[in-house]
């Protein structure tokens, strides 16, 4: 019997939605100070019968029997939080000492660590019964890619037999059903939790992306990854990481045992494609030498260069692409929905992880031609007479790779014109401002440069900053340039610009479906404004 007097908890309409396990282990509190080297708080030891059934960082999401983890924030300690998190149920709390000072006096135990947030990934896990340990995960890392390598991949597990889920930027999928996110890759709690109910529902192999902020705050500590895959390396992230190497360590972690506690993969799939898959692959290869793992796999789609798997030459067709893919033993004809260079390297790097985990890839291959990635390269069609897409480019390079795929394209066809529009966050890497507006003027015959997420920022002076890029590059390099705050009347000047023959490109949001301003989100779908302003366009050239 827990030692925690029976009190009302308050009613969880506030909190969010909480996913876990049906029937999760139960572990004394004991062994939670074992397993961590915790310490009590005061004097009082820690009661032989209290017992843990799950564990959370937010207090909102408490659910009785937690142990409640209060943790010190950006904004504010997570202590804090703790009275609120009993009044939920919450049967103890693990701190660390800045926390058992601002807690006091509790009615429940307090354990005292003097870095949770280290344990915190791998106490999880133990919580919930180590669950990564009984599942095929496969964690996908790189600066471009992530999302629609993963969707390759789970359409090509899938399509060869195994019950797969899906975390990423987009969506969470079990099974095929979707499930509450707001993280790329949730925090170690959730993640665990989730892990634990996949268990439970049968699911055989996890596809998740892994971003750089994942790994370098302890989000995958605890998770035994059965693959990495490594997609690509640019600026982005400079706001949080120092530099670009401090950037490449964190990505660094998913493959090679360092000073963090993630849990390198047993198995490493790289595209070294640019120097730092080809640095990294150096890297791993070293580390197996001396651990004997990870085991290594390349993959390339740079002509000359060996790898463990390399692509044709693509094939492009109207609304798809074709290019063989060669593996140790296996040549396979592939097709794609999704047009560009950058996702033949996707199609051939899903592929080899599908490999990895041991599916039967003539299996997998013709399932990735039937993938379609929501705010990728996604067209949106209202009879207008020219191609518009909605692409989730917010890097310069892949700004850069996208109008390059689109110019491809008018190249193809011998006419027409590129219109592209973009902006760039607020509150992120504002290093990488100018380098997008460069690599969108470049390419394009009209750039229009509007406001994204501004979230804290002024937005006129993220424009202008992407506007000084576009302006640099020199005048015969470039088209037009112009400036138009409001997002939807940028896209409706884009297509009133946009002549038949022509591509329009709405870059930067992809997917996403509110505009932050001034810490407040607004509804704001940029397939949804481009859809309008394309059928307005054609009912008054109808009615004209």
């Amino acid at each position: 019997m827990n030692t925690v007097p029976e009190r009302s908890f308050v009613p969880a309409q506030d909190s969010p939605q909480v996913l876990r396990p049906a029937a999760p282990p139960v572990t004394a509190l004991r062994t939670v100070a074992e397993l961590t080297n915790a310490r009590p708080a005061g004097t009082a030891g820690i009661p032989a019968d209290v017992l843990i059934t799950g564990i959370e960082q937010r207090s909102n999401a408490v659910r009785p029997g937690d142990l409640f983890t209060g943790l010190a924030g950006a904004h504010a300690h997570g202590a804090r939080f703790a009275r609120d998190a009993v009044a939920r149920g919450a049967v103890a709390v693990f701190t660390d000492p800045a926390g058992a000072e601002l807690i006091g006096e509790l009615e429940v135990p307090v354990l005292v660590h003097d870095a949770p947030r280290s344990v915190l990934g791998e106490l999880s896990s133990a919580l919930y019964g180590d669950p990564s340990r009984t599942l095929r995960i496969i964690g996908i890392t790189g600066t471009s890619g992530k999302t629609t390598t993963s969707y390759l991949v789970e359409a090509g597990l899938a399509a060869a037999g195994f019950r797969t889920a899906l975390i990423g930027t987009i969506e969470t999928r079990i099974g095929g059903q979707r499930v509450p996110s707001a993280l790329t890759t949730p925090e170690a709690p959730q993640l665990h939790a989730m892990f634990a109910v996949m268990v439970e529902q049968g699911v055989q192999a996890v596809v998740m992306e892994v971003s750089s902020h994942a790994l370098a705050l302890g989000r995958v500590d605890g998770v035994a990854f059965a693959v990495g895959a490594f997609t690509n390396l640019s600026q982005d992230h400079l706001d949080f990481h120092r530099d670009f190497e401090d950037y490449f360590a964190a990505k660094r972690r998913l493959f090679v045992p360092g000073d963090s506690a993630v849990v390198p993969a047993a198995k490493a799939v790289l595209c070294i494609d640019d120097e730092w898959g080809a640095r990294l692959a150096g890297d791993v290869t070293v580390a197996a030498l001396a651990d004997g793992r990870p085991e290594l796999v390349t993959v390339t789609t740079t002509p000359g260069v060996q790898a463990d798997w390399v692509a044709g030459a693509a094939v492009p067709g109207a609304a798809s692409q074709r290019f063989e893919a060669c593996g140790p033993g296996t040549k396979l004809d592939v097709t794609l929905r999704l047009p560009g260079a950058y996702n033949i390297a996707n199609g051939l790097l899903a592929l080899a992880v599908c490999a990895a985990v041991g599916a039967d890839t003539s299996t997998a291959a013709p399932a990735l031609g039937e993938v379609d990635v929501p705010g990728r390269m996604q067209r949106v069609e209202r009879g207008q007479g020219f191609l518009a897409v909605v692409d989730y480019a917010h890097k310069p390079a892949a700004i850069e790779s996208v109008v390059a795929t689109l110019r491809a394209l008018l190249a193809e066809q011998g006419h027409g014109r590129l219109a592209v529009v973009v902006g760039a966050g607020g509150d992120r890497d504002a290093g990488k401002r100018p380098f997008m507006g460069a690599a969108g003027a470049r390419g394009a015959d009209l750039l229009i440069i509007t406001d994204d997420n501004p979230r804290s920022e002024e937005p006129a002076a993220i424009r202008a900053a992407v506007r000084a890029g576009a302006e640099q590059v020199p005048p015969g390099e470039r088209g037009e340039v112009r400036e138009v705050g409001d997002r939807a009347q940028a896209i409706a000047a884009a297509v009133d610009w946009a002549q038949p023959g022509d591509v329009l490109l709405v870059a930067g949001k992809g997917h996403e479906t509110g505009q932050e301003i001034s810490g407040v989100k607004y509804p704001f779908d940029d397939r949804e404004v481009l859809a309008a302003a394309l059928s307005r366009r054609t009912r008054d050239l109808t009615h004209s």
